[in-house]
This record gives structure tokens, sequence and C-alpha cells, in this order.
């Protein structure tokens, strides 16, 4: 980020608060596959496995919304510090009961509480920066910087999930699979309690706090909010299925260990793109970015069970790349935007749940569709999810464009002004 707004929400959020907040969103990215890998290492068996990492999706999804809604009544600080604590509690459970004589089904519980407890720092981050977007910068600047803030953050998001897993299998290869579980519950009790006391917290929750009279909860449910949830779990079965069919892909070719090295071409594209969301033009707008990019998104899959090389797969996964980084941007400002007064942190864990949420299901049906039907059936599992984008933001069209970004950050802080 550049420019003097830029440069102005630095120095509200503090100048170590974006590293900070990179490597706290780590524990996440690296969950789903730290328990897979886990699961399948101390059961020996895969399908327990992906039953295990759909588990941490369900739970995640079931009560991410819950942390959100906490978190809007009562602040991230007090929120975190608790989650923290009980998400590394969960992950050392996790390691332990899976080589414990229990049974299954005890696994299964835990790796839900994997989930459930899974401190979304990412949704969090955006929840926060938004609040403090609203209150520090002038309104003539906060188009340009909730875009190119909303564009970091998804660019950080793709880095995450790029280089978490990779750093799960070298955890997992280099010292034991229940390494990747205990490194997650680490970082989850040094960071993200720094994370949870960093100065921008208390700035945050101060605007925030001047809003008492939070929208209803109905207002969740509304159809604007309601398409995006949609649109981004679409997103998210799309990892969940293109890293398990890229993997089977590889699996094929003798190289099933590099499937990590090779998915990462999909992050190059897309981390440039999500970045490069900023410089778009203002007419340009979101519902058209979406509908453009989820677009890319979905020609680049339908090309995917035709490759056999892997040239081929990697220039494949690049143009995907180039979809889903302005996608997901698109995707959380839309949120953001549309989010009922006091929500935000609800919408945004909401947006958060959805990636993971279908980043679980899809791996554990792809993972299915793979043995039962070969790689050529798996890989056109990213094709149906990249659908599921494209129809979601046809959807999104219908139901037209939010107010600009400045008046729904100017209507957020008049409220929090008017009840002060």
């Amino acid at each position: 980020m550049s420019g003097q707004g830029e440069q102005r929400l630095v120095r509200a959020v503090g100048k170590t608060y974006f590293p900070l907040a990179l490597v706290a969103r780590m524990p996440y990215a690296m969950m789903v596959v730290g328990v897979l890998t886990l699961v399948v290492a101390g059961r020996g068996s895969l399908a327990l496995g992906g039953l295990n990492s759909a588990m941490v999706g369900i739970g995640a999804a079931t009560c991410g919304p819950l942390l959100g809604a906490a978190v809007d009544r009562f602040g991230q600080r007090r929120v975190l510090l608790v989650i923290s604590v009980l998400s590394s509690a969960a992950l050392a459970a996790m390691a332990w009961v899976v080589y414990s004589p229990l049974p299954d089904v005890a696994v299964l519980a835990v790796a839900f509480l994997v989930g459930a407890t899974a401190p979304q720092i990412a949704p969090l981050s955006r929840s926060r920066l938004f609040a403090i977007i609203s209150e520090h910068i002038v309104p003539a600047r906060r188009v340009r910087v909730l875009n190119s803030t909303m564009a970091y953050e998804s660019a950080a998001d793709e880095i995450v999930f790029i280089v978490g897993p990779v750093v799960a299998g070298v955890l997992a290869v280099t010292i034991d699979p229940w390494a990747p579980v205990v490194a997650a519950a680490v970082l989850t009790l040094i960071f993200v309690s720094a994370f949870a006391v960093y100065p921008s917290a208390a700035t945050a929750q101060a605007t925030a706090g001047r809003t008492p009279a939070a929208g209803s909860a109905r207002e969740l449910a509304r159809p604007g909010v309601v398409v995006v949830v949609v649109g981004i779990l679409g997103v998210g079965l799309f990892f969940g299925s293109m890293l398990t069919s890229l993997t089977a892909f590889m699996a094929d070719h003798g190289r099933p260990e590099e499937a990590g090295l090779i998915y990462a071409a999909m992050g190059v594209g897309s981390a440039a793109l999500a970045l490069g969301v900023a410089a778009f033009p203002v007419g340009f707008t979101a519902t058209a970015r979406w509908l453009v990019f989820g677009g890319v998104m979905l020609a680049g899959a339908l090309v995917l069970p035709t490759v056999s090389s892997l040239t081929g797969m990697v220039l494949a996964l690049l143009v995907v790349g180039i979809g889903i980084g302005p996608t997901l941007v698109t995707q959380y400002g839309l949120g953001a935007r549309r989010s009922p007064v006091g929500r935000s942190a609800t919408v945004m864990t909401m947006l958060g749940s959805g990636v993971i949420l279908g980043q679980s299901l899809a791996s554990a049906v792809t993972g299915e569709i793979a043995e039962r039907w070969g790689t050529e059936a798996a890989l056109a599992m990213p094709a149906a999810a990249a659908l599921v984008v494209v129809l979601a933001g046809a959807v999104n069209a219908r139901i037209g464009e939010p107010a600009p970004v400045a008046a729904a950050l100017d209507l957020e802080h008049a409220s929090a002004t008017s009840s002060r």
C-alpha cells in the first residue's frame, strides 16, 4: 500500500501490525492439512483423514460467525485471548487423541473443536481495519484506502494459504506427523495473543463501542450478504477440490510430494492480481469484477481435465490464479460494504468460515471421487466449484451495487457518532 491515506492507516494501526497479522493467520492455514496428515499417519485411513478435515471445516463454519458476534459485542481483545488458549488446547488434544486408544468418534469430536475454536485472524483483521478506516481516514480517500487494504488482505490470505500447507508438509516429513498440529498450537498461543493485545485492537474496539445499537441478526440473512457468503464458499470449494485433484494428478506422475509446489503457481497470479485491484478504475464495479474474474476462474478450470503434462498444469493454474485474487478481494469488499451496522466482524467471520468449510468439504469429496473414478473426474470438480462462484456473481448482479464505499463508511461513522 502507498499514498497519503495508506500511510495514515499504517500510523493508525501501528507499523508492525501487518507482519503480525500475517503470521497470526498461519495456524488457520495449517489446520486442515495438518489434521489430514496426522490422522492418515496415526490411524492409517485416508477416508477418516478426509472426514476429520471436513469436521474442522464444519466446526469453523458453525462457530466462526458466533466468534464474530462475540467480537462485535465484547471486542477483539477479550475474545481472542480466550480463543487463543482454547484453540491451542484443542490442537494439542488433536495431537494426543489420534495416537490414543480412544475410538474414531473421539478423534472426530476433537477435530470439530479444532475448527470451532479456530482464531479467524484474516476476517477479524479486515473488520479491525474497516473500523479504523471509518474513523481515521478522511472521506475523500476512503474508497482508495479500503480498496487497497482489502487487496492487501486478500494477497496475504493467498500467501498464507499457499505457505501454510507447505510448512505443514515440511514439518510432517522432517519431524513427525504430529509436528504441524503442535506448531500451529504454539503459533496460535504466541501470535494470536499478540494480535489480540496489539494497540489497534483497542482503537477498533473504541470505534465499535460507540455503536451499541448493532443491526439485527436477521439482517445477516439479507440477500446481499447471503450471496457473498455463497460466492466465497465457492472459492473455498475451489481451493479444496483443486489441491486434492492436483495431488491425484501428481501421484499419477509419480511425484505426489510436489503437489504443494505446483499448487503454488496458482498463488503467484492470484496474489499479484489481488494487489492490483486497487489500481482498477472506479468504473470497473465490484459486480463486474466478480463476473469477469469468476469467468476467468471457470475458463481455466474447464481446461484442467484435458491437461496431461506438468507444464500444461502450471500454465492452467497461472490462468486460474488470475481470476481468484480479484474475486476474493471483490467478495470481501462487498461483504464489508453490506455488513449491517455493528456486525462487520460477524460478516467477515462468516466469509472466512465459508472459505475453510468449502475447502474441507471439497477435499473430502474430491478425494473420494479420485479414488472411485480417477484423476480426470477429480479434475472436473474445480470447474464445478468455479461455476458456483460465477452463478453467485450473476445473482449478485441482479441484486445490484451496494452503497458507495465512502457512503457506507460514513453511515457506520455517523451511527457511532450519534450514539456517543
